[in-house]
Formats: C-alpha cells, sequence, structure tokens
C-alpha cells in the first residue's frame, strides 16, 4: 500500500461523497453537498483525520471548488482522468465510485493529471476567455446586420464597419429613437469615406 492516508471523492453536481480506509476512522463514508460552507467542513474533517491526499476524477468543472478548498487545507489532490479509474461493469453507486477510487489511490495505480500553478491557471482562464469575448464578437456583429436587415435599415449602403464610430453611432441613435435623416446623416465622423451628401441619400432609405 503506497497511500495508507489517501481518500477518493466521488464528484457530482449536488453532492460528494468521501471514502476513507475503514481503519482511520469509524465514519470512513460521507456524503457532503456542493456548497461552500460544506466543501470547507469536509476539508476540516479530512484534516483532522491526518488525510495527506486525495484522488477524484475531472468531472466536467464540479471538481474545481473542492480542489480548490482542499488544497488551501494542505491536502494534497489527485486528478485522475475518468478513463482511467473505471470500476468493473456492474451496479454504479456514487458511494461504489469513491471506495474504488480510494482503493486505487491507495495502491497507487492512478496517475495524476496536470494541475497549473494558481497563477498560470489565473493568466490561461484569463486568455481563454479573451479569446471567447473575439469569437462572440464576431457572432454579435452578424447578429446586428441581420437585425438590421430584418427592419430594411441599410446601413451597410453607408458605412462598409458597422462597429466603426460611425456605423456604433447610427445604431445608437436609432435605437434612441431618432429618425430624422438630416441629423443621422450629421452623425458621419470624420474618417467616414462617405460623403454627407451621400449619407443623406442613403438615411432617407433607411
Amino acid at each position: 500500500m503506497v497511500h495508507r492516508k489517501g481518500g477518493g471523492i466521488d464528484i457530482g453536481s449536488r453532492f460528494h461523497v468521501v471514502a476513507l480506509p475503514p481503519d482511520l476512522a469509524s465514519e470512513s463514508l460521507r456524503s457532503f453537498d456542493s456548497f461552500t460552507s460544506d466543501l470547507q467542513e469536509m476539508a476540516r474533517w479530512l484534516k483532522d483525520l491526518g488525510i495527506k491526499r486525495v484522488a477524484m476524477e475531472s468531472t466536467g468543472a464540479y471538481w474545481i471548488p473542492a480542489s480548490s478548498i482542499l488544497q488551501e487545507q494542505g491536502i494534497k489532490v489527485f486528478l485522475v482522468n475518468v478513463s482511467l479509474a473505471k470500476n468493473v461493469p456492474g451496479r454504479k453507486t456514487d458511494i461504489n465510485d469513491a471506495q474504488w477510487l480510494q482503493r486505487l489511490h491507495s495502491f497507487g495505480p492512478l496517475r495524476n493529471s496536470f494541475q497549473p500553478a494558481e497563477n498560470i491557471a489565473s493568466l490561461r482562464a484569463h486568455l481563454r476567455h479573451s479569446d471567447n469575448l473575439i469569437e462572440y464578437k464576431a457572432a454579435h456583429i452578424q447578429l446586428i446586420q441581420k437585425t438590421l436587415m430584418l427592419m430594411n435599415l441599410q446601413i451597410h449602403h453607408v458605412v462598409s464597419d458597422i462597429t466603426g464610430v460611425t456605423g456604433m453611432t447610427l445604431v445608437g441613435a436609432m435605437i434612441a429613437g431618432e429618425r430624422e435623416a438630416r441629423i443621422l446623416a450629421s452623425f458621419r465622423d470624420v474618417p467616414c469615406k462617405s460623403s454627407l451628401d451621400n449619407r443623406k441619400i442613403a438615411c432617407r432609405q433607411l
């Protein structure tokens, strides 16, 4: 046995089941809700029993809060790939999964997945969020253009880039209720290639 004081946690969306070696505690199986206060109670319980490390599956994003709180208490978390910790075929329950993880972890065959340091994880989350915003931006621009076309507001005949200063000013003004063509034409920004006369003609078409 490699990790005599190792536990196993079956991660769920609403609650987590913790399994410990029977000789370490009279109550070797406990379930905890996924709320922060319950996770903190789980971490204190494991720490008081002298548990140094636990194994859990990387189930969705549900494991992240539990892992973070456990590591704050100095408990090492082994993040296990689900496919590498499958139990033998049969009746599957949360208790069985937790006990199976604990048993595998105690004998040491499980491999710990890479978990970046806190500063690297923050940077990675920031970069992923930035990429998502760029991707969402393109989709939202297309949605704006489609919505304008459905209302027959043909701004694309006036400006080439609807997200430019002139385009966004026109959209904002029309959302605010402005319908006068001369006033809309006066919102032309200096770098806009369309002349004021052309814009007046185009605005009459809106």
